[in-house]
């Protein structure tokens, strides 16, 4: 008996940016399709951008703030107000302290001053995926959320993994595995550590909060 070796699918983060600098625009763009987890549409005017939201809503938006006729306070205001949970991350040129503490109070994840590098790019768009739980597959949800109700069942009995191991029949390396939300159990393995914690194992899937 084993847990099932399946390979974990490819999710894109979809991302979208909206700067009235085509150059600029291009560059990001360049990048984050070369880092190949991303797939990322630009946008030089908020009507673009509400047009591209409506027609497939992002994970994450980079919105420059600064863009001539254009109020960017105002766009992320809007933006907010029809995707309150959406995923911002402000782009401006030289912001003052009282520029962040306003945008901050708009429920923006973070801010990213221009010039900005590559790897603070980079580093931003990985939070906010941790953050928001980006790129989670139905898998991902599931593997984590029975790993996760197991641990909580063996913790209130107060057992091993060791003695988890001995009531299965599995390998501590496995119960670990599973606990961890890295596979999911096989059927066989479900039902063995379903009777050693003596419950049917629909109420085990029941359970879980997915």
């Amino acid at each position: 008996m084993s847990a099932i070796q399946e390979t974990k699918p490819v999710s894109r983060i979809d991302v979208v940016l909206l700067d009235d600098d085509e150059d600029f625009r291009h560059y990001i763009e360049d990048f984050l399709n070369e880092e190949g987890r991303y797939t990322v549409r630009g946008f030089s005017t908020p009507q673009e951008l509400f047009e591209g939201c409506r027609e497939r809503l992002p994970d994450i938006v980079l919105l420059d703030m600064k863009m001539g006729e254009y109020r960017g306070d105002r766009v992320l205001e809007q933006l907010l107000a029809e995707w309150p949970s959406l995923c911002v991350v402000v782009v401006t040129g030289y912001p003052s302290l009282e520029d962040m503490r306003t945008t901050f109070k708009m429920r923006v994840f973070d801010y990213l001053a221009k010039p900005f590098s590559l790897a603070q790019l980079r580093t931003t768009l990985k939070n906010a995926i941790d953050a928001y739980g980006l790129g989670r597959t139905d898998q991902d949800r599931l593997r984590e959320s029975l790993g996760h109700r197991i641990r909580l069942l063996r913790a209130e009995r107060g057992w091993s993994l060791k003695d988890v191991a001995g009531r299965t029949g599995l390998s501590v390396s496995q119960i670990s595995s599973i606990e961890r939300g890295a596979h999911l159990p096989s059927m066989e393995s479900l039902l063995a550590i379903s009777r050693a914690f003596g419950i049917r194992p629909s109420e085990l899937l029941a359970s879980i909060d997915f």
